[in-house]
């Protein structure tokens, strides 16, 4: 973070666009102020392009005037019903225009009473104090800022604080309790004591926001750098259970006979945060946020080896459409790569633990197709053992398991893996219609090609089949 002074902040909003539009406030005789993120960033020293003007008056009219000024290079965006307007410039620059407000909330309702007001009034109406920070546009302060609530002091400090009572700003819009966990995991700040003992008071609020609008803000907790900040403060805070009650029921330790299992909610975030530090794409890091949430639904007690977890995988992946489908996310074909990766997830540890046959992974591969560099990377994340010579061990036969993908992929075992026989010409041969039969005379033949018993090619596995079938009481029909 770096101080300015106003003379240096003037410097840094030295551009045709805010020039533009001081001349314009003036012209119009109002007052005129860049807000929010966009101060934020400048002492944060991150690029932003996400510029938003508060007016002293109508934000619509001076952006229409803006838009007269510029004429042809800017296109103009007006959204009466908000009281909001766009001005787009070059197809690339955006700046967004809303008249000074104070708002007012119902109990039930997200949507606010809105008023006219002074600026005063619109920075108390900000979510935190970070972001209600103003920088005057009007010649004769440019470059000002108006800090009324030492927003610059929190972002020294690494402080996530709300302008107001933290209670009283949750309750009138829940969502910014969502934002507030998410600002401090992004920006690695801590929340105030008196904030976060509101988001544990206010939490149950939180179910009059909708699904959509929380996933918003779950996506960009998970793309931030440890993402297991976030979800740490949205279990703390109660958050969690009501989001994400599968992921907060994973946060216990049973003890039986002196025996305990590990405490799979901090483990989970542990591998959530590794494959983020090998920059994960989104959907990888939710496959890893739901990877064991099957263990509370199979935990069992078994006096001879302890705690087991048995099936975990399969429960889970079964768990996986629900949650997406209440959590309002992709149903389509991100869905499906979490399901994949969850019910998969054992397999390379599987084959790690016992002498790493060709069989094996070419039933790894044929099973994970695409997707097979993005489960070796969850695997191997989710080694967190605190025993270096265990997690070693492990590594290193996963590095052997890569090994043979490489050399199974450069012989294109992924055109060779399906065998040349199908269902239908199955079907046509023993004279059978769809049916359980048909598909075990499949499963047999995709089974001796991936166990290398029989080469995939026609004659030898037209024999193979015709011998499995007549074991099954069929003879082909011509």
């Amino acid at each position: 973070m770096k101080l300015y002074s106003d003379e240096e902040l003037a410097r840094i909003l030295d551009q045709d666009i805010f020039h533009q539009i001081s001349q314009v406030a003036d012209m119009m005789g109002v007052e005129c102020y860049v807000v929010g993120g966009y101060v934020r960033d400048i002492f944060l020293e991150r690029p932003s392009n996400d510029i938003d003007v508060v007016v002293v008056g109508s934000g619509i009219d001076v952006a229409t005037a803006l838009k007269k000024r510029l004429g042809r290079k800017a296109h103009l965006s007006v959204f009466k019903n908000f009281g909001t307007a766009q001005v787009k410039i070059n197809e690339k620059l955006e700046v967004e225009f809303v008249g000074a407000r104070r708002e007012s909330y119902s109990h039930d309702s997200r949507k606010p009473i809105v008023e006219d007001g002074t600026l005063e009034d619109d920075q108390n109406r900000r979510d935190f104090t970070i972001n209600a920070m103003a920088i005057c546009l009007n010649a004769s302060r440019f470059g000002e800022l108006v800090d009324p609530f030492n927003g610059l002091a929190d972002l020294e400090d690494g402080i996530i604080a709300t302008p107001l009572d933290p209670e009283v700003t949750f309750s009138d819009d829940p969502l910014r309790m969502m934002r507030c966990v998410r600002f401090a995991t992004q920006l690695n700040f801590q929340i105030e004591d008196v904030t976060f003992e509101a988001l544990e008071h206010m939490a149950d609020r939180i179910k009059i926001v909708s699904m959509e609008r929380i996933n918003v803000e779950l996506n960009k907790i998970m793309l931030s750098p440890s993402p297991s900040r976030g979800f740490v403060d949205l279990q703390r805070a109660g958050l969690l259970q009501l989001i994400m009650p599968e992921l907060a029921a994973l946060d216990i330790v049973e003890q039986k006979n002196g025996r305990a299992h590990k405490n799979n909610f901090y483990h989970t975030l542990e591998v959530v945060d590794n494959v983020a530090a090998r920059g994960a794409s989104l959907w990888l890091r939710w496959a890893a946020l739901l990877h064991d949430i099957g263990k509370t639904r199979t935990k069992r007690w078994d006096p001879a080896i302890g705690w087991t977890f048995h099936n975990h995988n399969y429960i889970g992946m079964k768990m996986v459409e629900p949650l997406f489908r209440r959590l309002k996310l992709p149903m389509g074909q991100e869905m499906h790569y979490v399901e994949k990766l969850v019910e998969l997830h054992m397999r390379p540890q599987v084959i790690a633990d016992d002498i790493v046959t060709d069989s094996a992974v070419r039933r790894l591969l044929n099973d994970a197709g695409d997707d097979i560099d993005d489960l070796m990377t969850l695997c191997e994340a989710d080694i967190t053992s605190k025993n270096e010579v265990k997690k070693k061990l492990f590594l290193e036969n996963f590095r052997m398991v890569r090994e043979k993908l490489t050399d199974l992929k450069e012989k294109d075992y992924k055109r060779l893996l399906q065998p040349v026989i199908d269902g239908n010409e199955i079907m046509q041969l023993f004279g059978l219609k769809p049916s359980r039969e048909v598909g075990t005379l499949k499963q047999y033949l995709k089974d001796a090609v991936l166990d290398n018993r029989v080469e995939n090619e026609r004659e030898p596995l037209m024999q193979l089949l015709i011998k499995k079938a007549a074991e099954m009481g069929f003879t082909p029909t011509t």
